[in-house]
């Protein structure tokens, strides 16, 4: 990997070093300027795993995607500059309690040498914590109008998240047993790439933080968050669909 090349193309400016500005700012860089999308789901183009197809396309060809090659292709840069990291089994929590598949998602455990924090790292869920997470403290970590907590169930931890309203809602349970990137992924990516049951194969997403919220696009709106209030507007034509991808993504599909 050349690290200089993916640093430009997150737009992180800072000397990488062995520490936690830099595992914060990389991450809050990759957020601000990856989007999280599934385009190629929908135009049935297979996923690749491996880290020269991600690097390729994240990087050279200035793509986004979803959590595996999005968290993937992270965890190479940092892994790069020094940092350990652990390839951690996630799982959507959807609203009756149950979970997603095993290995629904990809998330990071990232440590740094001789200082005994462990942060939960992530750039492929879309709207969560935009600063690392401290997996063993117990409560809120504030995080602007936001906190998040993440609370033991057993064997495994669930991520929350707590808006201004202090309504706290479930995202992701995942467990801290280390496991290979990414053949123990590859079933459930082509699983979320040709089932009629996943939500990637039910509706295309583009969605990226910006420097006040957030922007998304589907086929049929584009919504704008902005210090907390959101605007939202239909797409009247494909034509005006792929101005919007190149305007707030850059994406030329």
């Amino acid at each position: 990997m050349d690290v200089a090349t993916y640093l430009h193309r997150i737009d992180f400016r800072e000397i990488p070093a062995l520490d936690f500005e830099t595992l914060r700012g990389s991450q809050g860089a990759h957020l601000l300027t990856v989007p999280f999308e599934n385009l190629d789901i929908g135009l049935k183009r297979s996923i690749r795993l491996d880290e020269q197809s991600l690097w390729n396309k994240i990087v050279l060809a200035r793509r986004g995607g979803f959590c595996y090659e999005l968290n993937g292709l992270f965890a190479w840069l940092l892994k790069q500059v020094g940092f350990g990291v652990t390839y951690l089994e996630a799982r959507d929590i959807h609203e009756n309690g149950s979970l997603g598949p095993e290995f629904d998602h990809l998330a990071l455990m990232v440590t740094i040498a001789d200082q005994p924090t462990r942060w939960l790292a992530d750039v492929g869920w879309g709207d969560t914590f935009t600063i690392p997470l401290d997996i063993d403290a117990r409560g809120g970590q504030a995080q602007g109008s936001r906190a998040y907590k993440l609370e033991p169930i057993g064997d495994r931890l669930q991520l929350w998240q707590g808006g201004p309203d202090n309504n706290w809602q479930r995202q992701y349970s995942f467990t801290l047993q280390a496991h290979r990137f990414p053949d123990e992924y590859q079933a459930t990516c082509l699983y979320h790439q040709t089932s009629p049951n996943s939500t990637f194969t039910q509706r295309q997403i583009v969605s990226r933080l910006t420097h006040d919220g957030r922007v998304s696009l589907d086929e049929r709106y584009l919504a704008i968050t902005r210090n907390g209030l959101r605007e939202k507007r239909r797409i009247k034509s494909d034509l005006a669909y792929r101005a919007l991808l190149r305007e707030h993504f850059g994406l030329e599909i």
